[in-house]
C-alpha cells in the first residue's frame, strides 16, 4: 500500500490483517467461538495472497498441520479458544522444543471445559506460559483493542522468526468481538524468514550463537540436512534423550533464549504513574475499563496511575517493579480468579498492598467497579 487504510473491523478481523500484513501464508484451524471469524476470514484473505487455507477435523491436526508448513517454507498461524487451545497443547510443546516459529491466537472464553462459548475471561493466561509439559519458554502478547489486535499480531510474527518460538496472541471475546477503527500504516515492519549463514555442508540446524539464538531457518527441499524430532537432540537434531548434558543443555537453551532477551521483549503502556500513590495494573480487555477509571479517579483529584501489560510473557519483572515502587497500593483488576496479581505480588515490595480484583461470569468490570476499589 502507498497510503494508510483506515477501517472499522472487529479485534478477530484485525488479527487477520496483521497475519496477512506480516506474512502469514498458511492457515489451519478448525471453527471454535469466539474465533470462528478468524478462520472465515482467513479462508477469504489467503487465496487471493497466493495462501493456502486448510480447515482439519480438530485443533490437534491443526497444530501439527502448522508446524509442518513453516518447516515447509512458509509462515503459519491457527486459532482458537479454550478447548481448543487444550487440545494444542502438546503440538505447542513440540513447536517449542523443536524451535519452529509460528503463531496461535487463542480467543479467551470461559472455561473450564466448554464453559461459556459465548462471554469473555482472562482464564487461559498461565495456560498460555505453561500449558504443555516439559520446561520452556514462549512469548504472549494481550491486545486490548482492534489496533492492538493488528500490530501485536504482526509484532508476534516477527518476534516468532526472531527467536523462532511459537508465540501467542492471547486476545479474549470481548477485544475480538469490539467493531471500532482501526488505522493500517502504508509501512509495516516485517521480520523475513532467514536463511542460514553457514552453508549446507557445514549446516547444524539447532547449533545456536553467542545470543543463544539460531542460525537462520532453511525448509525441506532447500538442500541443508534436517531432523525435526521431538525427543531431546543434540546440535544436528539427532535424538539425544538418554543423555543427560546434551538434553539438559537443550532444555536451558529453550528456556535462556528468551529469559536473556527479556528485555527486549517488555511491551508496557504507562500512565498517571509519576505521582500515583494507588496504581491500577491491567491488560486486555479489562485494561479499557481499567485506563477509564483512573481518569475519573485524577478528575476527583485521587493520585491513581494507570500500567498496561501487551507483552505478558515474559513477565516484565523489573519494568513493573520500577513503575509501582512508590504507590502504597496496587490493584489488579482481571476476568478470572486473580492469576496476574499473584506476578505482582511477587514483583512488589514487601510493604505494597497488592489487591487482585477478580470478576468472574464472564462479563467486564465496569470503570465504576474499578473507581470504587481505588476510591475504598
Amino acid at each position: 500500500m502507498n497510503t494508510e487504510e483506515v477501517l472499522i473491523v472487529q479485534g478477530n478481523e484485525a488479527c487477520v490483517r496483521g497475519a496477512v500484513a506480516a506474512g502469514c501464508r498458511f492457515f489451519a484451524g478448525y471453527p471454535i467461538t469466539p474465533a470462528s471469524e478468524i478462520a472465515e476470514l482467513m479462508s477469504r484473505m489467503l487465496p487471493q495472497n497466493q495462501g493456502v487455507f486448510i480447515q482439519l477435523e480438530d485443533e490437534i491436526a491443526s497444530i501439527s498441520a502448522v508446524v509442518g508448513a513453516v518447516w515447509g517454507g512458509m509462515k503459519a498461524c491457527t486459532a482458537t479458544s479454550g478447548p481448543g487451545f487444550s487440545l494444542m497443547q502438546e503440538g505447542i510443546g513440540y513447536a517449542a522444543e523443536t524451535e519452529t516459529p509460528c503463531v496461535i491466537i487463542n480467543v479467551m472464553r470461559g472455561g473450564p471445559s466448554t464453559g461459556q462459548p459465548t462471554l469473555s475471561a482472562q482464564q487461559d493466561v498461565m495456560q498460555a506460559k505453561y500449558g504443555s509439559h516439559g520446561d520452556y519458554e514462549i512469548i504472549v502478547l494481550c491486545p486490548s483493542s482492534v489496533q492492538e489486535s493488528f500490530e501485536l499480531t504482526v509484532k508476534a510474527f516477527n518476534l516468532a522468526e526472531r527467536f523462532r518460538v511459537p508465540t501467542i496472541v492471547l486476545s479474549d471475546e470481548i477485544v475480538g468481538h469490539t467493531r471500532e477503527k482501526l488505522r493500517i500504516p502504508s509501512k509495516i515492519i516485517v521480520q523475513e524468514r532467514q536463511k542460514p549463514k553457514a552453508s549446507p555442508e557445514n549446516y547444524a540446524p539447532y547449533a545456536p550463537d553467542v545470543s543463544g539464538l539460531l542460525d537462520g531457518m532453511p525448509a525441506f527441499g532447500q538442500g541443508y540436512k534436517l531432523l525435526v524430532d521431538g525427543q531431546l537432540h543434540d546440535e544436528t537434531g539427532n535424538r539425544a534423550g538418554h543423555d543427560p548434558v546434551i538434553s539438559g543443555q537443550l532444555m536451558e537453551r529453550l528456556c535462556t533464549k528468551i529469559t536473556r532477551h527479556a528485555d527486549e521483549l517488555i511491551d508496557i503502556e504507562r500512565s498517571f504513574t509519576e505521582d500515583a500513590e494507588i496504581v491500577v495494573i491491567a491488560y486486555g480487555s479489562v485494561a479499557r475499563s481499567a485506563f477509564s477509571a483512573v481518569k475519573m479517579a485524577r478528575k476527583e483529584g485521587l493520585k491513581a496511575g494507570f500500567i498496561k501489560i501487551k507483552i505478558l510473557w515474559p513477565f516484565p519483572d523489573q519494568t513493573i517493579t520500577e513503575a509501582i515502587h512508590k504507590a502504597k497500593k496496587v490493584i489488579v483488576p482481571e476476568m478470572n480468579i486473580g492469576k496476574i496479581s499473584r506476578e505482582i505480588e511477587r514483583v512488589g515490595s514487601c510493604d505494597q498492598e497488592i489487591s487482585s480484583l477478580p470478576k468472574l461470569g464472564g462479563f467486564l468490570h465496569t470503570p465504576q467497579e474499578i473507581l470504587e476499589a481505588i476510591q475504598q
